[in-house]
């Protein structure tokens, strides 16, 4: 025999509540962890953080920072240089494609690629005839691409390809410069922005302010220790990467991996950013990491984590802020022989 209606009441509203509490927790997580790289002060950045997550003190097998398995471009900008394969004579059905077909003429270990830029046209109705076509490109200088058009009226679609050895700029500090390793296929209009950066030649106003050892959290590999917290300290150095006097327009979010011991990576959508000194599997994959520290160059993250700092509560979260800030240059960068 059926149920009456008055019977079901407990079990629909004893669910209702379940759901609710449920809620409840993963609100109070989250505004825990976004609090703790929120920068002080009225800023409007915001960080994606999701949570923390639990992993009995195993070291997890982390997703690397740069990948080579990422191929994206910028939409509407077409980029210029000399052509090595032409796209009337080679189409393909996705931009990814295009790009996966430069990456392949980038694979030696041996001279400079042969292939460092493409440019795909993808959108049937604009592209007429030229749907599908694949331009592949060899840049003068690829850390300053030649733009040919850029803007709401263009049709393709553009990326660049950093070899070994290319695509690693500087950030000069007086304790050391920290070489990072650009990632283009991954994050390309966080790239394009420091490339920007790059070109003014100076950085007035970018710096270090903030400075959390791996305390006895994470060990000298970065790996989480069992059973310890997961902060305070948070195992990072964050800073700002604005210019004065230059206009800022957020970042949207775009390779979010595992941030990983030497990840650069956006708080929120930028220009605030940090350098992680750790495995950070509790994140969730929520940053943009737009590029990696060369291993070598992590002792002068550590260096400049072990600054004197002062105690402050950024959203009711504990943080450490350096007494002195760090300023730093972004400058060009030329390695042989591979990164």
């Amino acid at each position: 025999m059926g149920r009456k209606g008055s019977e079901l009441e407990p079990t629909r509203w004893g669910s209702l509540i379940l759901l609710l509490m449920g809620l409840l927790s993963f609100s109070v997580v989250y505004f825990f962890m976004s609090s703790a790289l929120r920068p002080p002060s009225n800023s409007a950045i915001e960080s994606l953080t999701n949570g923390i997550s639990e992993n009995n003190g195993k070291n997890p097998e982390f997703e690397s920072s740069g990948d080579g398995g990422c191929c994206k471009g910028i939409e509407k900008l077409e980029l210029w240089g000399a052509a090595v394969k032409w796209g009337t004579e080679f189409k393909f059905n996705s931009s990814e494609q295009c790009c996966k077909a430069c990456k392949a003429m980038c694979m030696g270990n041996d001279g400079p690629c042969l292939c460092d830029s493409w440019v795909f046209c993808g959108n049937k109705e604009a592209c007429g005839d030229k749907f599908g076509e694949c331009w592949l490109k060899k840049q003068k200088d690829v850390l300053a691409p030649e733009k040919q058009e850029v803007g709401n009226n263009v049709m393709w679609t553009s990326g660049i390809i950093f070899g070994r050895g290319e695509g690693i700029v500087g950030l000069e500090t007086e304790y050391g410069t920290l070489h990072i390793k650009l990632l283009p296929e991954c994050s390309p209009h966080s790239v394009a922005y420091i490339l920007e950066l790059l070109s003014l030649r100076h950085c007035a106003g970018c710096q270090f302010y903030r400075a959390e050892g791996r305390g006895q959290s994470w060990d000298i590999n970065g790996n989480h220790i069992k059973d310890a917290m997961y902060g305070p300290p948070f195992a990072l150095i964050q800073g700002t990467l604005e210019a004065q006097g230059q206009g800022f327009n957020q970042i949207q979010s775009e390779h979010c991996p595992t941030v990983r011991r030497g990840s650069v990576a956006w708080v929120g959508s930028g220009p605030e950013f940090f350098i992680s000194l750790a495995h950070h599997q509790e994140w969730r994959n929520s940053y943009t990491v737009f590029g990696s520290v060369l291993p070598e160059d992590m002792v002068i993250a550590e260096k400049i984590a072990r600054l004197p700092t002062k105690s402050d509560v950024w959203n009711n979260i504990n943080v450490s802020v350096l007494e002195k800030t760090v300023p730093l240059k972004i400058q060009r960068v030329k390695i042989g022989g591979g990164d």
